[in-house]
């Protein structure tokens, strides 16, 4: 559950956004900010840091993103900043790519495996969700080897659970309960 103080501020980007027709671009951005945060835990240290100045943090995120995001993208990070909001700033920014892929008919869908997967198999994969869903699916793939063999796969609130480990827990449920497995 998104937190209200972030969906407002998302919601006002996106708003932008959508006014500007610069919807795709924006969220195009802001997933490569989510991702220069995951990547970098040491950036969201720095703009959390108590010790830095505001005009500190606002001067790295200028020179960081500059190429990356556009002066609306830089000015709501460095509003966040003067308002003491930045502890937000994944949420919102998750809200946006949220918001942006409703309005682009996008879907997410998160592909878990034991081992990676080939191009084929998940080119497949997306095909099969795109036509199950009737969006454009964009496939984010996570290596988990505690699920044994098999894949799992996760669009919204939509499991499909495929996995060795699954089965396995089912018919151990199945033989504590007493029934067969």
């Amino acid at each position: 559950m998104t937190n209200e103080v972030a969906e407002r501020y998302a919601q006002g980007l996106f708003e932008l956004a959508r006014e500007t027709g610069t919807v795709r671009e924006k969220k195009e951005q802001a997933g490569l900010i989510l991702r220069a945060i995951d990547e970098n835990p040491e950036l969201e240290v720095f703009l959390r840091a108590v010790k830095i100045t505001k005009d500190e943090k606002k001067n790295l995120i200028a020179g960081v993103f500059a190429d990356a995001a556009d002066t609306d993208t830089i000015n709501l990070i460095k509003l966040l900043i003067d308002k003491g909001r930045i502890y937000y700033f994944r949420e919102i920014f998750s809200e946006f790519v949220r918001l942006a892929d409703d309005e682009l008919g996008v879907a997410t869908a998160l592909v878990e495996s034991a081992r990676e997967l080939k191009a084929e198999d998940l080119e497949r994969i997306r095909k099969a969700l795109e036509k199950k869903t009737g969006r454009t699916i964009s496939l984010r793939t996570k290596i988990n080897p505690d699920l044994i063999a098999g894949i799992k796969v996760t669009v919204g609130s939509n499991v499909t659970d495929v996995t060795m480990k699954t089965k396995i827990e089912a018919m151990k449920e199945a033989l504590l309960k007493g029934g067969q497995a």
